[in-house]
């Protein structure tokens, strides 16, 4: 597969806002600033700068250097999101924004409204982190508008891990039984005019993932960051064996090739992709499979939402 052609669906802007309101969170109060530099120093990343339009610059020569030609970046908080949407505006053939969404606070509607219209494509959910039933059908009125809208969700399942936070001393009061990734079954029936992400291979649910994807073709699988989820399962499979049944399973049309790339200077993560690589020629995958995998799914995704769910 030509490495030009690469496709990254799962990339954290993470940009000083970011930082900030989770500093906020944890009650930094007037010393934001100075705790700012103590966590960037003491967790060894690069604080971001203070323009949107720099943090923007590098990641777009970061993708630049690898070669990766479309990306998908996460507003991981509400705050971020005039940052991501000012990286989508430098360069908006090759960039999408998600969102975070908490559909359980009041008020979503209109605020869901304006990303729509602003551009945000697709909308990540916590159900674990967040406390709630991502299948409740009181949340159906802000589903309603995203498959009107074509919006993509992206549904954290399986293992939480929030190094940020936690590094801060916030309490990780996770209810891993929200995450299960059979709770996306009948919200994939509902509204079958969203397409669904479930990221990490399920990160931990990968069994359940696999059923849910088997039943229905609008649910996709997302093969971001190391991993290491595989080690609670009690085979402790392979990546390349994840990758192996993923492709019996699903096949190679609704895998999605992420890194979960987040803070520089480590920037993007190469080490990822060169991991997945291996796994897929460990088991012999084909150049259309692999082209599949690292590029087409995800443009194809993307453009087509862009024509609207009655496609």
């Amino acid at each position: 597969m030509n490495q030009s052609s690469l496709a990254d669906g799962h990339i954290h802007f993470f940009a000083r806002r970011f930082f900030r309101a989770v500093l906020e969170e944890a009650g930094a109060g007037d010393g934001v600033d100075a705790a700012l530099t103590r966590m960037s120093e003491d967790m060894g990343f690069d604080l971001p700068d203070s323009f949107a339009e720099e943090h923007a610059r590098r990641w777009l020569d970061e993708l630049d250097r690898h070669s990766v030609g479309r990306a998908v970046f996460f507003a991981s908080l509400p705050q971020e999101i005039p940052d991501v949407l000012t990286l989508v505006g430098m360069a908006p053939d090759r960039i999408a924004a998600y969102s975070a969404l908490r559909p359980n606070r009041p008020d979503q509607e209109p605020w869901l409204d304006e990303l729509l219209n602003r551009g945000v494509r697709g909308f990540l959910l916590f159900p674990a982190a967040h406390h709630y039933e991502v299948d409740d059908r009181r949340f159906d009125p802000l589903w309603n508008r995203i498959e009107a809208g074509a919006g993509i969700l992206l549904v954290h399942c399986g293992i939480l891990k929030f190094p940020l936070q936690e590094k801060l001393g916030q309490r990780a009061d996770y209810d891993l039984r929200l995450g299960n990734p059979l709770a996306i079954l009948p919200l994939a029936r509902r509204f079958p005019g969203i397409r669904y992400v479930i990221p990490h291979f399920g990160a931990g649910f990968f069994r359940e993932a696999l059923m849910v994807a088997s039943q229905c073709d609008n649910v996709y699988l997302d093969t971001s960051s190391s991993n290491v989820w595989r080690r609670v399962l009690p085979e402790n499979p392979s990546l390349a064996e994840v990758f192996a049944r993923a492709l019996d399973v699903v096949g190679s049309e609704r895998i999605l090739f992420g890194t979960d790339s987040s803070t520089f200077p480590r920037g993007w993560r190469r080490d990822v992709h060169a991991e997945q690589v291996a796994a897929l020629e460990e088991i012999g995958a084909g150049e259309a499979e692999k082209a599949a995998i690292f590029h087409d799914n995800l443009v194809r995704l993307l453009d087509l939402n862009a024509k609207g769910p009655d496609r």
